[in-house]
This record gives structure tokens, C-alpha cells and sequence, in this order.
């Protein structure tokens, strides 16, 4: 079954209107154990996909603060070989930066054949926060949906797997977060005065969010709503995203590898048979 939401530009985005939380059927015990089948098999895929080298996979986390975007980082380290995987993370952008256009700093994160980037943010807070705390002009940030749409299209095209996943919490379970990270020293880093004032614009940050998923999904770059109130709901719903989006090229990498191995093969035999 399918544990999150999938938009792929062909139905309207209502946040409000989907559940942060797992479905009441969906046991915990189970999941677990589902999780662990689909991590072993995501590590295999990884392999093909970097043996092969035909595919790369791009990975985007959006979230409101306390989302899980680290925590869900924490779960693909656990099921993929770090060797292969870029974790980006996007913050305030740098005076460099902003002297350029907004996908500048993005596109030399974009994976290479073979590995996997995952963004931690990306150019999305350009239609989000951007356009929550009008840092530029509305008909700007409007106008970068479609810039958005080109540049995935490219990437897209390009042979690289694009899944943008948005962790979905209430505002509820976001407070009982931020008040545990007051309690847990081992998470008192984290602790900022700036994650209780965007609190209040919550509502503003949920149509932000339904509008970047509405304008900006499609078949080669759908985005997935995660209910994510239940972190072990959340690694199996991203597990099997991954799974599911990899899974369709396991034929095509297996047969580059047989190639691969072929030629690998016809030349040990040169190399011996002339070495002797």
C-alpha cells in the first residue's frame, strides 16, 4: 500500500485536508519490521543504481521546523552506503549567493551518475519563506514556479530521479517538539527563539507549501506529503518512496552490469593469457 500522499500535477493540494498522523490500521510492530525489508532492498538498489551508472537520485526535505529532515537523514545513512550519498542543506543564502540568480547555488549539488544528493531545504524556501516574509516582490517569486519546473525538467531529463517529499506535522505535535528540545540536552543546540515566531505563520507557511506542491509536481518530479506526527511512520512511508521510485530501473542496471561484467572478464582473459 501506499503510506503517503503522491501529487504528480493531477489534483488540486489541501494540506488541511490530510492527516499527519498514521492510519489507525497501520501497526507500529509491523511497520518496523516492513521498514527493515525496505531498507535492505533499497541498500541493493543503491548498488545497481552506482554500478550501473546510467541514474542518479535526487532527494528534496521540505518541512515545517521539527518536521524530522534530520531524523529521516538519520534513517537513509542507516540503509545506504554513505560513500555514494551528498547531504545538502540549504540555510540563509550568502551575499554571493544572492548576487546571483536563486538556483545558483542549487544545480552543483544536483547528483552525479551513480549517487544520490539529498537536500536538506533547497530552492523551494525561495517560494516559501521568501514569499511568507516577502523578502522579494510577489510577481517575482510568482514567477519562479515555472523556473523551478524548467530546471527539474532538465535534471529530469538527464537521467536523474527527482522525489520531493514534504513532511507533514500539525501544529500540535510541532509544540510538543519544540518543548521537548527545551527538556533534552542532547538536543539543546537546536534550541532558537526564530522557531516559536514562524509559529505564527503557520497558516501562511500552509498555503505556501500547497501552492509550491500544486504548481510544481509532475510525472518526472512528484512530490509526496508524509504524515510525519509518528516518526516510525515517516522512515516507513520515505522508505518506500525511495523503493518504489528505484524499483522500474532495477532491469535496465542489471543488465548494464552484466555488460559491464562481460567486458570486465574478456579483458582479466587478455590480460592472463598474454601475462603468461
Amino acid at each position: 500500500m501506499r503510506y503517503s500522499y503522491r501529487f504528480d500535477g493531477e489534483r488540486s493540494v489541501n494540506l488541511r485536508e490530510l492527516d499527519t498522523k498514521p492510519p489507525v490500521e497501520i501497526d507500529r510492530e509491523a511497520a518496523e519490521a516492513q521498514i527493515v525489508k525496505l531498507s535492505a532492498e533499497l541498500g541493493e538498489l543503491q548498488e545497481l543504481m552506482y554500478g550501473a551508472g546510467k541514474h542518479s537520485l535526487l532527494v528534496v526535505l521540505q518541512g515545517m521546523d521539527t518536521s524530522g529532515k534530520d531524523g529521516t537523514i538519520r534513517h537513509l545513512a542507516s540503509a545506504l552506503n554513505i560513500q555514494g550519498v551528498h547531504v545538502q542543506g540549504f540555510k540563509v543564502p550568502t551575499p554571493d549567493e544572492l548576487a546571483h540568480d536563486f538556483l545558483w547555488r542549487v544545480h552543483p549539488h544536483v547528483p552525479a551518475k551513480g549517487n544520490i544528493s539529498v537536500f536538506n531545504r533547497s530552492h523551494y524556501e525561495d517560494v516559501l519563506v521568501v514569499r511568507v516574509h516577502n523578502l522579494v516582490p510577489e510577481d517575482v517569486w510568482k514567477r519562479r514556479y515555472n523556473q523551478i519546473n524548467e530546471f527539474e525538467d532538465l535534471v529530469a531529463e538527464n537521467r536523474t530521479q527527482i522525489v520531493k517529499i514534504m513532511l507533514h506535522i500539525s501544529k500540535a505535535e510541532q509544540e510538543e517538539r519544540l518543548l521537548d528540545r527545551e527538556q533534552e540536552v542532547e538536543k539543546s543546540w537546536k534550541l532558537s527563539p526564530g522557531d516559536w515566531k514562524e509559529r505564527a505563520f503557520w497558516e501562511k507557511y500552509q498555503d505556501a507549501y500547497a501552492d509550491a506542491i500544486g504548481k510544481c509536481s509532475s510525472k518526472n518530479a512528484p512530490w509526496f506529503v508524509v504524515p510525519a506526527d509518528k516518526k516510525w511512520y515517516r522512515n516507513l512511508a520515505v522508505s518506500e518512496i525511495l523503493v518504489e521510485a528505484l524499483r522500474p530501473l532495477k532491469p535496465e542496471w542489471t543488465q548494464a552490469l552484466k555488460a559491464i561484467g562481460s567486458k570486465a572478464k574478456a579483458e582479466l582473459e587478455e590480460y592472463r593469457r598474454t601475462a603468461s
